[in-house]
């Protein structure tokens, strides 16, 4: 009988779409059921039942969810619950789809039905990398250079053992030769709050960044081998809350250049050293309240990062910097929505290797418009605002794909405007790149982002930025 409720539910499967700003909820005892009315009866939740994943562990799933058996809930604040545990389902990035439906059993007893769409886990990925900071960077300064790539092949295996669990392995040949494993364990305690990751790499270049002009940098190629990088790191998580994370990373890095790059900059290192050892202590925190962390259309996400470069035995390097970054998403209704992403990031000392020097036009903290810069600066203050326009939002259905998890393409699209700016203050003599730093800079413009699945963000922009620099400017990823 209880297999034929469920195949009724099935068919009428309710989907909650709209995420709730629900910080709490309301959990009601036994003993409070016979104080309400009849309009506010609530429900208690008889079971649980999964639907769909052949590969992921219940427990896994039931880590992401408010809810558990025997708790008793108003129907309303049930129903809001269900769609803030959709969301951190979907923000596992275990899943193509989750619907969540309620099954009355009664008018006081209710079953969930959590069915999921799970993803490819599997993936042997070729690698066909550009080696520079973007498209733009390499089709512009580097002249559509192609030996400026990497060959290799990167295999996943994600949700390894169905815990949500990861395994890396790269092996690249190409402009950079890297071999690197990394294997992270979310959950290592049965409350599932307490994780680790184990990570080795090694890379190695024969043409590689010697120093900066006129804020682009300035390569230098060789028959031999420039650098070396060896990197060997361990990670603790804690998780306590469904949206707070905390990483420590303790890491010991090798790193050694050529006798020829020492005469081309002699403090590409610490001055005159071709040897670069030192253990380096970084905390992440994390709270992230975005509705699709892929591309999120609602909510907000914070970020802290703390890191101590040179500790100990090891100390080639004695450097701390600290990045706090803050991001908002609004459904400003009709299809229209708003983004706002804050970035602001300081480092001491004064004057440091070029090697480790930061920079607005590094991951996602750069002005649009100056996508071909390099604003290396001590301490910068970036803020990027855009609107956007919902064009299209629909599922392709390819059915003669024979793996199922390809079989439907969904394909959103968005026209767009947007406007960054900035400052970043420039090291002390530092002269070598003077013309952006320690100045406003600002880029707007206008584009269309394309969004498909498995995080997939195409974005097209044309942008001109305060230097009167106008361009289209083509990437991968979302924009923050």
């Amino acid at each position: 009988m209880r297999m034929e409720m469920l195949a009724l539910l099935l068919s009428l499967t309710l989907s909650f779409n709209n995420i709730v700003g629900l910080d709490s909820v309301t959990y009601m005892s036994p003993d409070s059921v016979s104080q309400l009315s009849e309009k506010d009866l609530p429900v208690t939740i008889d079971n649980i039942f999964f639907i769909g994943n052949k590969v992921t562990k219940e427990d896994i799933m039931l880590r992401e969810m408010n809810i558990a058996i025997g708790d008793v809930y108003n129907k309303e604040d049930l129903e809001n619950i269900l769609v803030l545990d959709k969301s951190k389902l979907i923000n596992t990035r275990l899943f193509n789809s989750v619907e969540i439906s309620i099954l009355h059993l009664n008018e006081t007893l209710v079953d969930i039905v959590v069915n999921v769409s799970e993803r490819w886990y599997t993936f042997p990925v070729p690698i066909f990398d550009l080696v520079d900071r973007n498209f733009n960077d390499w089709w512009q300064n580097q002249d559509k250079d192609l030996s400026r790539t990497n060959l290799g092949i990167k295999l996943y295996r994600n949700n390894f053992r169905g815990r949500n669990e990861s395994l890396r392995f790269l092996l690249q040949l190409g402009y950079t030769k890297q071999f690197g494993i990394t294997y992270k364990i979310p959950y290592l305690d049965a409350n599932k709050q307490h994780g680790i990751t184990l990570n080795f790499d090694y890379a190695e270049n024969k043409n590689i960044a010697v120093r900066t002009v006129n804020h682009k940098p300035v390569f230098f190629d060789s028959e031999e081998t420039l650098r070396i990088r060896r990197n060997y790191s361990i990670g603790y998580s804690y998780r306590r809350s469904f949206y707070s994370f905390h990483n420590f990373n303790i890491e010991y890095n090798y790193n050694t250049i050529n006798d020829t790059i020492v005469g081309l900059n002699p403090e590409y290192y610490e001055p005159t050293k071709i040897t670069q050892r030192y253990f380096q202590l970084t905390y992440a925190f994390t709270y992230d309240r975005r509705d699709v962390a892929s591309y999120p259309l609602k909510g907000h996400r914070l970020d802290v990062l703390v890191e101590k470069q040179g500790i100990g035995a090891y100390d080639d390097i004695d450097r701390a910097e600290i990045n706090v970054s803050y991001s908002k998403f609004l459904d400003i209704g009709k299809g229209f929505f708003v983004a706002n992403y804050l970035s602001g990031f300081s480092s001491l000392p004064s004057k440091q290797p070029y090697s480790n020097l930061g920079a607005l036009g590094y991951r996602k903290d750069f002005i649009r418009g100056y996508e071909l810069y390099l604003v290396e600066s001590k301490n910068f203050i970036l803020n990027r605002t855009t609107l956007k326009k919902r064009l299209i939002s629909t599922v392709g259905n390819m059915r003669f794909m024979p793996i199922d998890q390809f079989k439907k393409i969904p394909l959103d699209i968005y026209f767009k405007v947007y406007f960054d700016s900035g400052y970043g203050e420039n090291f002390e003599n530092y002269e070598l790149n003077t013309i952006l730093s320690d100045r406003y800079l600002f880029g707007t413009g206008a584009g269309i982002d394309f969004v498909t699945y498995y995080d997939s963000v195409i974005r097209l922009e044309y942008t001109i930025n305060r230097e009167n620099e106008a361009g289209f400017f083509l990437h991968f990823k979302k924009e923050f």
